[in-house]
């Protein structure tokens, strides 16, 4: 199949003419040298610009990262290198270099050293170590000397393009070069070694417009390629991707493929001209200058290429090398934390023919398909025995593990059984992907169309755009996955057996109406997928690890960084992950909880009281916010092992007697308080009260006292409301009880003595004069002219009407005993 070369533009900056750009290997950051004499450095995944240098007035024409050291190195038209720490914005050190303009300088790998090249027609190699000493010249080139680049596989080597025409190979230690490859008909602008293994080849580009790959171990041209309309001015082979790109004065970066040596995709972002190219090592990102800015944009798949089986055995592609590892080699006795990286044991299991671009095992694990390159063969899992083999753009394996299918082109797809051509079929509409599983997927402009792996007819067409399909184990279930959201659908075999049986008139051109069933909508994007039963385990964009049943979504981990799904192994209750580095990572994940969960979504309650003992009870109160959200909430009151949760439940279910033993254990006011509210609701009124009693909420209790014309009960909560000093409540409490002698000492007693006095004058005449002397007597009464003039009824009867009637009702009621009178009977007391 053909490289699927995503593009994703990570930055876009516009700036005078970018001559050089480097990227940092550990920062997101982007090194540009303009041709204004400045230098900047863009954090690409923020967009902003981090830092600027203002180096000199003419061209910087190069300049690169020394991240041991925490500098950038720039080389200009004024002939001088200049050395700045990034962090620090300082000049670390200046020296004249060359006598002419510095083109190249590139970064040694291991050692202190830096290599110049020049319009002077030399190379100089710079020691920083020793103050930035010139240690070494190399001469041989008749011309401006444009680039040199360090061979990545043998660091004591290096090459360098001239536009004398050549490309010479040089040696440090040695003045003259090891040889000169010779080709072009004009100039040699730049030049770049391939980092594969087995590929012992240079590239370069010239201003005859053409590209060519050099082998330097035969030094000859194996391949030249045309196709750019003006001077070739920058190459460079891709790191980690069988990849090289060339960009040219004419606009484009064309991106061609290392092995067919074939045009896989042309960039043009109506830049201007492209004038370099930079790639990182470990990553997918890559960097262009431009007249008018620069870019960085990742190519490539962003999922590892990698697969597990059932029992734990991963193969990944490093390259085009397949290696594997086993979980089960892991040390039993070392603790798995989850989210760490597993120490796996890796072992190489050989070259592929082709460029893996995708890799997975069958349903029972036996056998493994690598595909790529419009290719696929498969091997046996263990061994990496060539089994078959056949040209594809995309392959899917069925749930019948000797089963799979792959698309040719655009109007067949070839089901095989047990490695022999079974049949093929042109759908009704142009096939765009096939997805495998139990039914087979394929994709069209009309949507998705299911069909049956035997007869190759049509299921049901359903009018989406799936980007992937993922199956549950015994094929009930399906995850259909959109740019931005998934759907999950229940197939029904039975429904699709009678219409078809019977020639129903549920058979339309679109399929068998009742085949699915929709059981739930989620508006998130799916990374990668698998199913554990009824339960459908997923990551999102935003690194989250989900899994959903029943209509709810569960979050296991927020992870660091984009992983992606491998497999769960049952026995081991845990879910693994890789990354694009090739990390694998694993999390808890308990089958007794989601098999419990499946249980439940099936309504077998059996079934699931059968599982419940295997569940720890630290998850337990995961499994009953399960069961609330579905609705039963008297099971997850039996099952949760929350207090909290539980007094909730049972609030909810008006189970007083839990809520009142789960609140004598907490003695929590709030869940006293929350348990008398519902008590009150539900007429329970003495419940009531001794919740709000052992809440001390006296203002709840009075109002439920008094209300309930529960006399003992006022007379109870005055002393208590008076012992801990909530004086309102114990001046209320006396009052409504006639205890007029304790609620005048509870107004005398807060301070209260205005309102003292005055109710002294209603209630207890005799005790006028007594208050109104500790009234007068208080600083607020000495300073206060209007309290001072009021007067006393011993000095000024006169001016107090029917005072002496008032003291003798008062003393032949304070002569009986004090008695509660209700308010019904007011029309028979006495006057």
């Amino acid at each position: 199949m053909p490289l699927k070369l995503d593009v994703r533009r990570k930055l876009l900056s516009h700036s005078d003419r970018v001559k050089c750009v480097d990227l940092h290997p550990i920062e997101p950051w982007l090194l540009c040298g303009l041709y204004s004499g400045h230098v900047h450095i863009w954090n690409y995944e923020t967009q902003q610009l981090l830092k600027q240098f203002d180096v000199c007035d003419v061209p910087v024409r190069c300049s690169k990262f020394i991240p041991t050291k925490n500098w950038i190195v720039t080389g200009a038209d004024d002939m001088q290198v200049r050395v700045f720490n990034y962090n620090t914005l300082e000049k670390v050190h200046t020296f004249d270099a060359h006598s002419d303009y510095i083109r190249s300088i590139v970064v040694h790998p291991t050692q202190p050293y830096i290599l110049t090249s020049s319009d002077d027609m030399i190379i100089k190699l710079w020691n920083w170590e020793k103050n930035w000493a010139c240690t070494q010249v190399f001469e041989g080139h008749t011309h401006y000397v444009m680039q040199v680049v360090v061979n990545p596989k043998d660091n004591n080597t290096f090459a360098s393009a001239s536009l004398d025409r050549t490309i010479k190979v040089w040696q440090l230690g040695s003045n003259s070069p090891n040889f000169t490859l010779e080709g072009h008909e004009k100039g040699v602008n730049c030049v770049d070694y391939c980092h594969s293994g087995d590929k012992p080849y240079l590239i370069s580009g010239a201003d005859d417009r053409l590209v060519k790959i050099w082998d330097f171990q035969t030094k000859t041209c194996v391949q030249t390629l045309d196709g750019h309309s003006q001077n070739v001015v920058t190459v460079s082979f891709h790191p980690e991707l069988p990849i090289f790109m060339s960009g040219s004065e004419d606009g484009t970066v064309r991106v061609w493929h290392l092995n067919t040596y074939r045009l896989e995709n042309t960039l043009n972002y109506g830049m201007e001209r492209a004038w370099t190219i930079s790639c990182l090592k470990g990553s997918n990102t890559v960097a262009i200058g431009y007249d008018i800015g620069s870019l960085v944009i990742k190519l490539g798949r962003e999922e590892p290429t990698m697969s597990m089986d059932s029992s734990g055995k991963i193969v990944w592609a490093k390259h085009s090398e397949l290696q594997q590892a086993n979980i089960r080699t892991l040390d039993d006795s070392e603790e798995i934390k989850d989210g760490n990286i597993l120490p796996l044991n890796v072992k190489d299991m050989g070259s592929c023919e082709i460029y893996p671009q995708t890799i997975s095992h069958n349903s029972n694990g036996r056998f493994v398909v690598v595909c790529g390159d419009g290719e696929y063969i498969i091997y046996t899992a263990l061994t990496l025995r060539n089994k078959s083999f056949g040209s594809a753009q995309e392959f899917v394996w069925a749930q019948d593990s000797s089963e799979y299918a792959v698309r040719e082109n655009n109007s067949t797809v070839k089901i095989f059984k047990n490695f022999k051509e079974k049949q093929s079929f042109k759908p009704d509409y142009n096939c765009e992907g096939i997805f495998g599983g139990y039914l087979l997927g394929v994709k069209s402009s009309a949507g998705l169309g299911f069909y049956d792996w035997e007869s190759c007819e049509l299921i049901r067409r359903i009018e989406i755009q799936p980007k992937n399909i993922y199956w549950s184990e015994n094929g009930d279930l399906v995850s259909i996955c959109s740019e931005d959201s998934f759907y999950i659908l229940r197939y029904n075999p039975d429904s699709v057996a009678q219409a078809r049986e019977n020639k129903l008139d549920t058979i339309t051109e679109d399929g068998i109406e009742d085949a699915f069933d929709v059981v739930g909508d989620v508006s998130e994007s799916v990374k990668t997928g698998l199913w554990i039963g009824d339960c459908f385990i997923y990551t999102n964009n935003v690194n989250r690890l989900n899994y959903f049943v029943g209509g709810e979504i569960v979050t296991i981990s927020h992870m660091d960084r984009p992983m992606y799904l491998l497999g769960y192994i049952s026995r081991e209750n845990r879910l693994y992950l890789g990354d694009k580095e090739l990390n694998v990572v694993s999390y808890s994940l308990l089958l007794p909880v989601l098999e419990y969960q499946t249980a439940v979504m099936r309504g077998d309650f059996e079934a699931a009281d059968k599982i419940l003992p295997s569940i720890p009870k630290e998850q337990r109160t995961r499994v009953a916010q399960f069961l609330e959200k579905q609705g039963y909430k008297h099971q997850a009151l039996a099952v949760s092992s929350d207090p909290e949760h539980r007094f909730d439940l049972a609030l909810q279910l008006n189970d007083t007697k839990t809520a009142y033993q789960l609140a004598l254990e907490a003695q929590s006011d709030q869940k006293w308080k929350d348990l008398a509210k519902l008590a009150t609701s539900l007429c329970e009124f003495d419940l009531a009260q001794q919740c709000f009693s052992n809440a001390q909420d006296y203002s709840a209790l009075l109002l439920l006292a008094t209300s309930s014309g529960n006399a003992s009960m006022v007379r109870k909560l005055s002393e208590m409301s008076r012992e801990k000093e909530i004086y309102n409540a114990a001046f209320l409490s006396y009052f409504i009880l006639g205890d007029v002698k304790n609620a005048l000492q509870v107004l005398i007693d807060t301070d209260r003595l205005p309102e003292a006095a005055f109710f002294a004058r209603s209630y207890m005449p005799s005790e006028v004069s007594r208050i109104l002397k500790l009234w007068k007597e208080t600083p607020k009464g000495q300073n206060n002219k209007s309290v001072q003039a009021l007067a006393d009824p011993n000095d000024y009867e006169n001016l107090f009407p029917n005072f002496a009637e008032a003291l003798k009702i008062e003393k032949s009621q304070s002569s009986t005993e004090p008695s509660v009178k209700l308010a019904r009977d007011y029309r028979s007391v006495e006057p």
